[in-house]
């Protein structure tokens, strides 16, 4: 049954126990098979077998939540509601600013050290400071009431909830002096300025959090904004017109101008140029382009003038897939969060417990019958135990990590592929466009055709350029490409039964076409292969003479594929290609990195260990078909490896999805990119390196979040039991503590990497 994902842009969360609670009501959703909520950036991931956003968005909506649908097709992207909650919660902590301000200044009688500071008494009167903290109670502070109850309403309990009752612990109980006392109950000590700064500091810390936690997504609206919103298309008379970005179709034709934006994927029909790339691929040298080259919107034309045909759009371009993906993995959830939700999940409950004995232990023996200590104590238990902090601590490294990797041309598909790739122990690597450039030359094809009347060499090249040049393989195209043959001659020749033997090589029916002057007079067919000798063994065709030579060029390096007509050996091929610029270098640190570093490639035992030796490798496994790739990557996994593979190709498709992390060059094919965890967009090998340290620093970044975290509410929780920490400065370092999270997160945005 085909599965849909949706992401719904949420809102009214405070907690991570707000997560837990939207996500068990889209769990409820018929159809639906997986939830994952961020409460970093308030998304939802929703995989459900129905198409059935409506129904995902009213689930969250009865849940006491808002929501709505992001559609990453709109032309025009609907106004992010996290900057409209960020700037309501920046208006209400001025209005309880203001309001707080004189309270707070009536806390200087509570201290010896302040007794000379002037006080004016109607100041201190209890109705005059309960109309100051009344609205901070109940109208700046609804949020947490209404919070409160539909967390509770869902049979959970989150930040709102410890927030609600320590406020309202204070606010009422000076509500309670202030009715019984009256004007004496200031002498006693009221409690409306406790409240009152606790709520102001804790939407100080809430808009600090949100200032923070967009920051966090800085990589999205970057790559967003690298959209350019207007083209020049060419007209019927060859003019160009300014036209919007929406009304381009594939196949128009734009005129780009230097230091302009390229408007969309397209490929060059016309000029030359030099393209800035590094918004994809983070490579700062400009890329060369020539007719015939693909351009990607949002890169920077840096000198000359080209004409090019648009050939992608809208959600499938290459920028729009890059967003695609950083999104993804920003949505998903790591595994070591886990353990956050698992202790988020009973945090809350067990600090109401503690919160209740901290009451009970002051009024019954630390100061019998003195309601004022052992409220002072519970408040500030109920504030300071709040787990928001906890809550952010994956998801915002996994943010920045994630953005920061794409900048650099680093795609990670999954959080959970973020997570494990720095713990990769074993890294396989493809030859053909992996190692090397994927881009072979000819440089040998020697025939002879002893025994052989009705064939010429000329006949011979003709007939090996025609076969390959209906094989796809690189290898082929470069043989074909290298090839001269005249006009005259290459019609002579007419191919049939073209057959790809995987793996192997090539071969088809070949007739040779005589003129004379009455008419075209075909001869019999004849039967050509090119392929390894695995090829001609499995057709019996003896090769015994052509085998020192095939020797030879093989230890230089090169790959070479014997010919035969008819069963008979009549010549040899070759081909190589140049090792990767950079690939022996990113080998020498992955192998001074302690990491096992396997070359795994189609080609003969020869001419792989020749490229092996060119990279330092000693580790080589040759001979293995497409098919058996993944079988090999296996086998490493039982051996206890944890491996990561790194390939371009179709034929490489199986081992990238068996391998622990699969790991695509950005220059491969889309089946390639499609099946891997993780796309370099730079053909670049140091691309690896970087990708396994942005996996290193991102997890050890997460694991510092996750230790502060706990250790604040470890050892906060009983600083306030104990009656060490006043109300209001537990209100100030809870909301400090979310903010030192976000931060230590947002330093990976600034990322220098080593390798």
């Amino acid at each position: 049954m085909a599965t849909q994902t949706f992401q719904l842009q949420l809102s009214g969360m405070s907690c991570a126990g707000c997560a837990r609670s939207i996500e068990r009501a889209l769990q409820a959703v018929p159809g639906v098979t997986s939830v994952n909520v961020n409460f970093a950036n308030e998304v939802a991931a929703v995989t459900s077998t129905n198409n059935n956003a409506d129904g995902l968005v009213a689930a969250v909506q009865q849940a006491g939540y808002d929501a709505a649908l992001i559609d990453h097709q709109s032309a025009t992207p609907a106004a992010d509601p996290r900057q409209r909650a960020q700037r309501q919660q920046w208006y209400k902590f001025v209005a309880a600013a203001l309001l707080s301000a004189p309270l707070l200044y009536t806390m200087v009688g509570h201290f010896s050290f302040t007794a000379g500071i002037y006080v004016p008494a109607w100041l201190m009167n209890p109705w005059v400071q309960m109309a100051l903290a009344t609205p901070v109670q109940f109208i700046i502070g609804w949020q947490f009431y209404k919070g409160s109850y539909t967390a509770l309403r869902a049979g959970a309990a989150n930040m709102d909830v410890l927030v609600a009752l320590g406020t309202s612990a204070a606010y009422f109980y000076s509500v309670y002096l202030a009715l019984t006392e009256g004007a004496m109950a200031a002498h006693q000590g009221l409690y409306f300025e406790t409240s009152a700064v606790l709520i102001t500091l804790i939407l100080l810390g809430k808009w600090f959090e949100a200032r923070a936690k967009g920051q966090s997504s800085a990589a999205i609206k970057q790559l967003l904004q690298l959209q350019p919103k207007h083209a020049l298309r060419q007209q019927a008379d060859g003019s160009a017109k300014l036209t919007p970005i929406a009304e381009l179709v594939v196949g128009d034709i734009i005129h780009i101008k230097p230091g302009q934006q390229i408007p969309a994927d397209s490929e060059v029909i016309e000029g030359t140029t030099s393209v800035d790339e590094a918004m994809l691929t983070g490579e700062s040298v400009p890329a060369d382009k020539q007719p015939g080259d693909t351009l990607v919107a949002g890169s920077i034309n840096k000198q000359g003038f080209v004409k090019a045909k648009v050939s992608k759009l809208g959600k499938d371009s290459a920028l729009a897939q890059i967003i695609t993906i950083v999104e993804q993995a920003q949505n998903s959830k790591a595994p070591i969060q886990r353990l956050a939700d698992k202790v988020s999940a009973i945090f809350v409950p067990v600090v109401l417990v503690i919160a209740l004995m901290t009451f009970l232990v002051w009024l019954l023996w630390l100061a019998p019958g003195d309601y004022r200590s052992a409220l002072e104590a519970t408040v500030a238990v109920l504030v300071i135990a709040c787990p928001c902090a906890l809550g952010l601590a994956t998801p915002t490294s996994i943010m920045a990590g994630s953005g920061r990797a794409a900048q650099m041309g680093i795609l990670f598909k999954q959080s959970d592929v973020l997570e494990i790739t720095h713990s990769v122990t074993t890294v396989v690597l493809d030859k053909t466009g992996t190692i090397t450039a994927g881009t072979p030359t000819l440089t040998d094809l020697e025939i002879d055709l002893k025994g052989i009347q009705e064939l010429t060499p000329e006949q011979l090249r003709a007939a090996v350029q025609a076969l390959e040049v209906q094989s796809e393989h690189p290898l082929a195209q470069a043989i074909a490409t290298g090839i001269e043959v005249d006009s005259s001659t290459a019609k002579m020749v007419q191919l049939t039964d073209f057959t790809a033997h995987t793996g192997r090589g090539v071969s088809a029916q070949v007739q040779l076409v005589h003129t004379d002057t009455d008419a075209e007079q075909p001869s019999t067919s004849h039967h050509l292969q090119i392929g390894n000798l695995r090829l001609m063994r499995e057709h019996n065709i003896e090769s015994d003479a052509w085998s020192a030579r095939q020797q030879e060029l093989e230890e230089q390096g090169k790959t070479a594929m014997l010919i035969s007509w008819d069963k008979q050996l009549v010549g040899i091929v070759a081909v190589a290609d140049t090792v990767r610029e950079h690939a022996a270098e990113a080998i020498a640190a992955l192998q001074q990195r302690g990491l096992k570093v396997v070359m795994l490639t189609g080609d003969n035992q020869r001419t792989a260990a020749a490229i092996a030796a060119q990279v330092g490798m000693t580790e080589v496994r040759a001979n293995v078909l497409p098919e058996h790739k993944a079988a090999a990557v296996a086998e490493l996994q039982q051996q206890g490896d944890i491996v990561a593979m790194v390939g371009d190709g179709i034929n490489d498709a199986p081992a990238l999805a068996t391998a622990n992390v699969g790991i695509a060059m950005g220059t491969g094919t889309d089946v390639a990119l499609e099946t891997a965890d993780i796309a370099l967009m730079r053909a670049d090998l140091r691309s690896l390196l970087h990708a396994l340290e942005i996996s290193e620093k991102t997890v050890k970044n997460i694991r510092q979040n996750l230790f502060w975290a706990f250790a604040y509410n470890t050892l906060g929780i009983p600083i306030a039991a104990s009656g060490l920490l006043a109300p209001w400065l537990a209100g100030g370092a809870m909301a400090l503590s979310s903010v030192s999270v976000v931060l230590n997160a947002l330093r990976l945005q600034k990322l220098r990497l080593n390798s």
